[in-house]
Order: structure tokens, then C-alpha cells, then sequence
């Protein structure tokens, strides 16, 4: 008897591949929808921005440059401009930003209005910003509020640093309170030791001027080496963190960028928002 050809056995996947795919199909539909309820929310957040960019604002300035991560600093920029219409906003300079053409500053930036301006005087015990003369006069000179700091070094004596300041600025009616900038641990003594000196610098600055100093240091470094201490003083803080788009409330000043772009300026400059309006950051300076 002839025997009947076999028939080829047709192989079917195993349930538990199928069952593989299948969780793998869900599990990468599951990230796209996430993602793409990531990117929706994050255009609404930064629509200002994006209409800037797309080109519904009046300036092209932006179109010039080339770097992805200029533009999407920009795109920051405008949106936290945008969200902040009612406060006040201004820069902070010193020699890095070489000589600024004041006239073009004040003419040239109408989708920026600038109300203030805070110069660095002087660094350490004994240096002088070699800008301070030129930016002193040239804020006073186009109508800015103006207000001096001193960047304080960590490892130089305190009351040297505050007769630096005092030796070298005068502060005239209607000028902002005198400013401590305070970024760095020091080298060859303590924490303690360091704050100290800070409390020597603010007192003797305070006595002098009869204003009492505006403490300029980074959210983390603030938080973590001087709250306890330093609760009393007006805070200007700086935070670039690009998921930061409103001021807080416990914050004077915040510098929101140090890579803001303005006609008049070559280079970058810091940009800041006063936590009020013109008339209460009038009523700070001196009277």
C-alpha cells in the first residue's frame, strides 16, 4: 500500500508571542500620546514665544541669528516678557558688555521697555569696574532708575570690600538701594566665617547710605548656604531654569536670563523683572 505524503505541519505563534507584541504595541502607542500631549502642552505654555518666532511680532531680530539654542532662548524670553506686562523689567552690566551705546538702548528696543539699570561698581577689596563711570552716567543720562553692586569675593577682607564700594559710588536722589552680589564659596576659610563677612559688608553699606542692601546671589546657592541667616534682606535672584516662567512672590528681583539680546549692547546682557510696578520700584530709591 502506497503511503500518503505528509502533509506540511503549519506553524502558528505561540499565544505568548502575541501576546508580546501586543504589550509592545501598547506600550509604544502609550509613549507617543504621551509625548504628544508633552509637546501640545508646551506650545500652549510657550505661545507668546512661538508667535514671536513664527513672525507675528513687528521685530525679525531673531531671524538673524543662527543657533538653535538662541532661539530657543528667545523663545523663553518672549514668553516670560509676555506674561509679565504688569512689572517692570531691566538689565544688569558691567565690562563684559564692553561700551554701550546708550542712545540706541533707549531708542531701538520698543518690544523690550527697559525701567532700570544696575551697574557693577566694584569687585573684591580693591577693583573698580572699568565701565562704572561710563554706565553710571549713561543710565542716569536716558532716564533708567539706576542702583550699583559689588561682586563680594569669599577670601578678601568684608569692610575692605564694603570701603571699596563706598569709596568708589554715590548714591544720589533717585537711585536704586546699593546691591550685594554674592556667587561663590570661599577657598580658604569657612562658611561661617563667610557669613560673617557678608553681615560686615551689609551693615557698614547700610550705615553709610541709609538704605538698607538688596542681596543678589543664584536660587540654589541662596537656599542652601545663606536663608536661615539672610531673611530680612530683599532678594534679587537668579534662576535661567528654562521651566521657571513666572517671578516668585518672595522674590525682589529676578534675573531670568543671562543671555538676553538688546540693540545698543554688543554681546549678551542679564535681563530682570522688578516684582512690581514703576511707581513702587521709584519708591525704593532714594530720597
Amino acid at each position: 500500500m502506497a503511503r500518503q505524503p505528509s502533509r506540511p505541519v503549519r506553524r502558528t505563534k505561540s499565544r505568548k508571542t502575541s501576546k508580546k507584541i501586543t504589550q509592545g504595541k501598547i506600550l509604544k502607542y502609550s509613549v507617543l500620546l504621551l509625548l504628544s500631549a508633552f509637546l501640545v502642552a508646551m506650545g500652549y505654555q510657550y505661545r507668546h514665544g512661538f508667535l514671536y518666532w513664527l513672525g507675528f511680532k513687528t521685530d525679525k531680530r531673531v531671524e538673524a541669528l543662527s543657533k538653535e539654542e538662541r532661539k530657543i532662548e528667545n523663545l523663553r524670553i518672549y514668553e516670560i516678557v509676555e506674561r509679565h506686562k504688569d512689572k517692570v523689567f531691566g538689565i544688569d552690566v558691567s565690562h563684559y558688555q564692553d561700551k554701550i551705546d546708550w542712545e540706541t538702548l533707549k531708542n531701538n528696543n520698543a518690544e523690550f521697555p527697559l525701567g532700570f539699570v544696575f551697574v557693577r561698581a566694584t569687585a573684591g577689596k580693591n577693583k573698580v569696574d572699568t565701565q562704572f563711570k561710563n554706565n553710571w552716567k549713561g543710565a542716569k543720562d536716558n532716564g533708567y532708575l539706576r542702583g550699583a553692586y559689588h561682586y563680594y569675593r569669599p577670601d578678601e577682607n568684608s569692610v575692605m570690600q564694603a570701603d571699596n564700594f563706598i569709596e568708589n559710588v554715590m548714591l544720589s536722589k533717585g537711585d536704586l538701594p546699593p546691591v550685594l552680589d554674592i556667587e561663590k564659596i570661599p577657598n580658604g576659610q569657612s562658611l561661617d566665617s563667610l557669613k560673617t563677612g557678608l553681615k560686615r559688608w551689609l551693615v557698614k553699606v547700610e550705615k553709610h547710605y541709609g538704605m538698607k542692601p538688596i542681596i543678589y546671589s543664584g536660587e540654589s546657592f541662596y537656599t542652601d548656604f545663606l536663608k536661615k541667616e539672610f531673611e530680612g534682606y530683599d532678594l534679587w535672584i537668579a534662576n535661567y531654569s528654562f521651566f521657571e516662567d513666572e517671578i516668585r512672590k518672595e522674590w525682589l528681583i529676578w534675573q531670568f536670563t543671562d543671555k538676553g539680546e538688546l540693540k545698543g549692547i554688543k554681546g549678551m546682557v542679564d535681563v530682570d523683572i522688578y516684582n512690581g510696578s514703576f511707581s513702587e520700584l521709584k519708591g525704593m530709591c532714594k530720597r
